[in-house]
């Protein structure tokens, strides 16, 4: 009897405690649901280029470079070094912007009133695929970032031609339906939810696009670019995209080259000969030199000079063998002397990156003029704006590298647009606008084949990865989609080709 009565009393005690035990669980201080503004803010932050984009992008392009190995070879090697160590733009871009603009659409699609941040993220997460398809070509577009609201954990890889009507689709009716009757989303970090300076970034981004198809479907490309002039783009450095860092959230790159990789990277021979040949004012305001440096140690302020006439870019495809000689030929005690970007004015830790600029769409309306697409303006007027943007925007880096208006304008009227070389002059300066914008610099240059660069030559002949001749086109999937994703990413290799540098993706054929 006494057994049955205290079974009954810890029965008892059991309900008793277990009511109200899920109220006391739960944290009323906690959200339950994310403000998407807060998703799209943290896609935004997230999308500054990785190191990964200085060793590629900006190595195949011939602007920045490393004579050493380890986990910094990559372009100036013409060595494909997936992940090591370093992030790929990939894994940066899928797990902290793709997922964060998925996130962002999928609880703003359904709130009163807030169709604006449902749109300013389709814009911003097209910017990104954009990006991501430019870089390796088919990848995971329509199940790409949708992990977290659907489970779905092995995506299945789109087509780049079919990935690129799709983003200038998005691009097209996000644009339209942003609207200033709706809530301003006041909040976001690119332009405090300024409805007309979207709708430029839209409106650029697809300029951008259209220009992308100008050698595989010109047709489509000159419709699409009719479009986005039509829905009026960004010419003015007031409407450029851009991200702003501080001491808490830093630049990347420049994070980078202000710690350990600091004597590292150097100013590519044909980027600084283009700047000093040309007499360009932007080359003291992005380089500088330590005379005598023998070591990063000697990389001092009291060494240092923005002199143009003293800089000196480091010759491609050198390594620690070979680029000691390279410098004494040029003169130099060590490789240490040769130019760098200025780490303490462009590349300080809280330096902005931008994204989309006046500079560079000016330059696209110079060529879509030259090429009848568009019919307002001149390609000299578009051209000599491009130049006058990038120089204007010098200054926003620091005011130490700040352009003279006089210094400007003497260089523009000294370099002026000449006939038969349109294309040539147009896209060798939107490769010079978009410095340090390596995923930009890299796509343009494969689309138009300018400047005219010659192919680093280093570990060729025999590298059956980068035959003799020939650029790096691409930049191969991430590992862990070759380990754990391995048969949607080798569906994608047997359409597209080789996952090898030297694929050449759909517009780029």
């Amino acid at each position: 009897m006494k057994k049955i009565l205290l079974a009954i009393i810890i029965s008892c005690s059991f309900v008793a405690c277990d009511k109200g035990l899920s109220d006391l669980n739960v944290n009323g201080t906690n959200s339950t649901s994310l403000d998407p503004v807060l998703l799209l803010n943290q896609a935004i932050i997230n999308t500054s280029f990785p190191v990964k984009s200085l060793v590629f992008d900006v190595g195949i392009v011939q602007q920045m470079i490393s004579p050493n190995g380890g986990v910094v070879a990559g372009a100036n090697f013409n060595q494909d070094s997936r992940d090591v160590t370093t992030q790929p733009l990939w894994a940066a871009y899928y797990q902290s912007v793709i997922k964060n603009t998925y996130d962002a659409r999928t609880r703003a699609k359904d709130l009163p009133n807030r169709s604006n941040i449902y749109n300013m993220a389709r814009i911003y997460q097209s910017y990104v695929f954009m990006i991501l398809t430019d870089e390796y070509g088919d990848i995971p577009y329509q199940e790409g970032g949708a992990g977290l609201s659907t489970g779905m954990l092995f995506p299945k890889y789109d087509r780049q031609q079919d990935i690129y009507p799709a983003i200038i689709q998005e691009l097209t009716e996000a644009a339209a339906a942003l609207s200033t009757t709706a809530v301003i989303e006041s909040g976001d970090l690119l332009y405090g939810g300024n409805v007309a300076k979207w709708k430029k970034f839209a409106y650029s981004l697809l300029l951008r696009a259209g220009m992308r198809l100008s050698k595989v479907d010109p047709a489509q490309a000159q419709n699409t670019v009719q479009a986005a002039v039509a829905g009026g783009v960004i010419t003015t450095n007031a409407d450029n995209a851009y991200i702003r860092h501080d001491a808490n959230y830093t630049q990347p790159i420049g994070a980078t080259l202000n710690g350990g990789e600091a004597a590292n990277f150097y100013l590519a021979k044909p980027f600084a000969d283009q700047l000093k040949n040309t007499s360009d004012p932007r080359l003291s305001a992005i380089a500088v030199r330590y005379v005598g440096a023998t070591s990063g140690a000697g990389q001092t302020v009291a060494a240092s000079t923005t002199d143009p006439s003293k800089q000196i870019g480091m010759p491609i495809g050198r390594d620690n063998g070979t680029i000691g000689a390279a410098a004494a030929a040029d003169g130099l005690v060590s490789f240490y002397e040769y130019s760098q970007v200025d780490r303490r004015r462009l590349l300080k830790t809280f330096a902005p990156v931008f994204l989309v600029t006046a500079a560079q769409t000016n330059l696209l309306l110079a060529e879509a003029r030259f090429r009848g697409w568009i019919t307002t303006g001149t390609v000299a007027q578009y051209y000599a704006d491009g130049i006058a943007a990038h120089m204007d925007q010098m200054g926003v880096y620091d005011p130490n590298s700040a352009i003279a208006a006089s210094a400007r304008d003497t260089y523009i009227a000294a370099n002026p647009i000449t006939a038969g070389n349109e294309l040539n002059q147009i896209n060798t300066q939107y490769w010079i606008a978009s410095f340090l914008n390596g995923p930009e610099a890299f796509a343009n240059f494969r689309r138009s084949g300018f400047p005219a660069l010659t192919p680093n030559p280093y570990g060729q002949p025999g590298n059956p990865d980068v035959p003799q001749g020939t650029f790096i086109r691409r930049l191969t999937y991430p590992t862990s989609e070759l380990s754990v994703n391995s048969e949607n990413v080798n569906e994608a290799i047997a359409r597209q080709g080789a996952d090898k540098l030297s694929t050449r993706i759909w517009w780029d054929k």
